[in-house]
Order: structure tokens, then C-alpha cells, then sequence
């Protein structure tokens, strides 16, 4: 079980998560003292899957069975394989039993409910997730809908949605999650601070907007920032105007560099959940990046997180957190 360890924002009590002690906060210091502070993800990833190890290995004492998750993809997308396999990865370092299932893309909709449907009924089977995108002849909402609510470990089920927008208690989805953790380890102040979120997809952006703005004293132990939700029809100027407004920027729309270092408030903490791959044109080869233009951006930022090794490690994390979580909450249902 977890242990909360509580440390103070503004008036409220927000708890971070420990078992035998406290998560060391992963911050590499950069040799400048005028420089950002750099988020750690992936340090802050290994503590917590650590963690989780401990917290699982209790629950098996205690006679139940590891966690199943079972992963879905459909067609053949490099991105969605490796981030998978990192998934998976992730289930055998911390004792959670892991099946991917592949499908070609020619698979249809009802074929893929259809194994939806299988998985949701098999009492093996603890959490579910279908690795998106889906192909263009898939509807993702009906897809997402189609995980029951339960095993529903990445959050996307209109009723977990529902419940994280209605501050009440069932599975946040993993990335708004890690971010939050990030916030929180990094002991980043939000309590009536401004925040902005440019982005406003489904899965992460609105979602992190919620967790952002709700009460921290009901069962999301939200962070009670003010929000402002920015996203491609918000004029240029504009954005930089709410963004240098920012104590805490979250960015997440797939484009290179948005984010530049004339929008960043002095001091402000910059969270990047941009993946870009782009061509180096000195050498040639790919690499990745975010949507912050992170060289320029760390020189007037006071915390800012990398791509790679900022979110992504993170989000994985609160997949297993919630894999776990998930179990939990179905034991105690077959008990009642």
C-alpha cells in the first residue's frame, strides 16, 4: 500500500507518494545558476516503478495473482511498437504478467471490438489498452469506449473521463498523471497560480487542464491552478501573451519550437509532451524534440522538462500505476 507523504502547497496538503521513504527528486543542475532547473522523467520513472515493485510484491503476499495488461495494436507503426515494447518492458522490471496482441491494419472496427469485447471478459485480464492511433477507418472514441471502464488503464473511457471531470475517484489517464507527479515531486508551487495548456486534445491536454484546475481536497487531489487553454485558432499573439502570463506552461501539439524563449515568464516551469521527429541537417540523422525550444526556453525558464527523458518515462510509469491500481480496485469488487 501507499504511504502518503505530504508536503505543503499554499493552504492545502498535497500528497506525494512513498513507501519506505521518499521519491528522490531527479533534478540535473545545469552549470549555470541562471539556467532551468531539468526535470528528470526518467530518474523520476525508475523511483517510482521501484515503487511500485514493493507495492505489488505486498499485494502478491497477501495471495493474489500479478496484474495482467493486455496491449493492442493495430497495423504496423514503428512509434506505436516501441512504445509498447517500452510498456511491456516496464510490466516484466516490475512483476506485472504483459500480453501485446498485433493486428494487421486491414483488421476491421468490428473485429478489433470484437477482441475488446474477449479481453473485458476474461476475469484474467486486469487492465486493457489499444495503442493509438487507430487506423483512419477506426472511430477512436467508439474504440475507447469499447474498454470497459475497470480495465480501462490509459483513462480514455467517457466514464473515467467523467469521473476526473467530476473531481470523483477511478483512472486518470497516465501522461496528465506523470505530469502532475512531475509538479509535485519537483516541488513545483500551483496552488492559485496560472497555468497555461496549449494543446487541447482528448487524451492529454483537457484532461491536464482538469487535473490543473479542480480542488485539491476531493478525490483527484487536484492542484488548484487558474487555466487557460490555448490551441491552433488562438492567434500567435495571443498565445504569447497568456504564456508570458504563465507560472506553468504545458505544451502538447506536435510542432517543433513553438514554445520560444520571449513566451516564458522568468522563472516559470515548462512542461514539454511534444514528440517531433526531425532531421538534423548538419548531420543528417533524426532525432527527437519537443514543441519547446529547449536550449533557448532553459535560459529564463526555472524548470523545464527534456524530450526524450521528461513525460514519456513518466507516462509509462503511471500506465503501471494504474495497471496496478486496477487490480486493486477488482479484488475488492469480487470480495464485496
Amino acid at each position: 500500500m501507499w504511504n502518503r507523504l505530504v508536503s505543503r502547497f499554499g493552504r492545502h496538503c498535497i500528497p506525494l507518494y512513498t513507501i519506505t521513504k521518499k521519491i528522490s527528486i531527479h533534478q540535473i543542475r545545469p552549470s549555470c545558476a541562471n539556467m532551468a532547473q531539468i526535470i528528470d522523467g526518467s530518474g523520476l520513472a525508475k523511483d517510482i516503478r521501484c515503487e511500485l515493485r514493493k507495492e505489488l510484491e505486498q499485494f502478491m503476499a497477501a495471495g493474489h495473482r500479478a496484474p495482467h495488461l493486455t496491449a493492442i495494436i493495430v497495423g504496423e507503426d514503428p512509434a506505436s511498437q516501441k512504445y509498447v515494447t517500452n510498456k511491456m518492458n516496464a510490466c516484466k522490471e516490475i512483476g506485472i504478467s504483459s500480453e501485446t496482441k498485433v493486428l494487421p491494419a486491414s483488421t476491421t472496427q468490428d473485429e478489433l471490438l470484437q477482441l475488446i469485447s474477449e479481453q473485458n471478459s476474461n476475469p484474467n485480464v486486469n487492465g486493457i489498452l489499444v495503442q493509438l492511433p487507430v487506423p483512419d477507418h477506426m472511430d477512436e472514441r467508439t474504440i475507447c469506449n469499447a474498454v470497459c471502464a475497470e480495465k480501462d488503464v490509459d483513462g480514455f473511457n467517457e466514464i473515467n473521463v467523467g469521473r476526473l471531470a467530476l473531481d470523483m475517484e477511478g483512472i486518470i489517464p497516465a501522461t496528465p498523471q506523470g505530469i502532475k507527479a512531475m509538479l509535485e515531486l519537483s516541488n513545483i508551487e500551483t496552488f492559485g497560480r496560472n497555468a497555461v495548456v496549449v494543446g487541447r486534445s482528448k487524451n492529454v491536454s483537457l484532461p491536464m487542464a482538469i487535473l490543473l484546475s479542480s480542488d485539491g481536497k476531493n478525490a483527484t487531489n487536484a492542484l488548484d491552478a487558474t487555466v487557460t487553454i490555448c490551441h491552433r485558432y488562438t492567434p500567435p499573439k495571443e498565445l504569447a501573451k497568456f504564456c508570458r502570463q504563465a507560472d506553468i506552461i504545458v505544451v502538447a501539439v506536435g510542432k517543433p519550437g513553438l514554445i520560444t524563449k520571449d513566451m516564458v515568464k522568468p522563472g516559470a516551469c515548462v512542461i514539454d509532451v511534444g514528440i517531433n521527429r526531425i532531421k538534423d541537417e548538419q548531420t543528417g540523422n533524426f532525432r527527437l524534440v519537443g514543441d519547446v525550444d529547449f536550449d533557448e526556453v532553459r535560459q529564463v525558464a526555472g524548470h523545464i522538462s527534456p524530450v526524450p527523458g521528461g513525460v514519456g518515462p513518466m507516462t509509462v510509469a503511471m500506465l503501471m500505476k494504474n495497471t496496478i491500481k486496477a487490480a486493486k480496485s477488482q479484488v475488492a469488487y469480487r470480495s464485496d
